[in-house]
Order: structure tokens, then sequence, then C-alpha cells
């Protein structure tokens, strides 16, 4: 598995799933679901955000080459939150 595929196409699965969901109209999925379904992915996109920003930042501290590709994933992750507040 390539430092790309793993840092970059992964968690960018999490952004296009709330955008997929997002667009989606309210007919489909009900207005409900689709406000909990879009909320879940926000909110576990924020977990695993926070979870390599400190990898990313321990690895920093140590020296690590692939701490600023978990850093580049965090801030993928970091997506689905702010698309959450701006469409709210």
């Amino acid at each position: 598995m390539t430092r790309t595929f793993r840092h970059v196409l992964i968690p960018a699965l999490a952004p296009a799933a709330f955008l997929l969901v997002a667009s989606t109209p309210v007919e489909v999925l009900g207005c409900f679901n689709r406000g909990l379904i879009a909320l879940t992915i926000a909110m576990v996109s924020v977990i695993g955000g926070l979870i390599f920003a400190v990898k990313g930042g321990l690895g920093r501290r140590r020296g690590d080459s692939d701490a600023r590709w978990w850093g580049l994933s965090a801030l993928i992750l970091a997506i689905p939150p702010v698309a959450l507040i701006i469409l709210a």
C-alpha cells in the first residue's frame, strides 16, 4: 500500500461520503436520517482527525518522516466537520 493511498485516498472517503449524503434529496433518506448519517460521518471524521493529528505531532517530535503524511490525513478528515458547520 503506497503512502498516497493510505494517507490521502482512504481518508478522502469520509468527505466523499459526507458530501454524497448531504447532496441526496430529502425524499430518499428522510430529513432526520440524512442528518444523523451526516452527523455520524462528521463525528467519526473528527475523532479520526484528532488521532491522526496527535500521531503526526508525536512523530514530528521524534523526527519521523511520516509525520507530514499523518498531518495531511488529519487535514483531509477535517473537511466533513467544517462542511457540516457551513451547511448547518
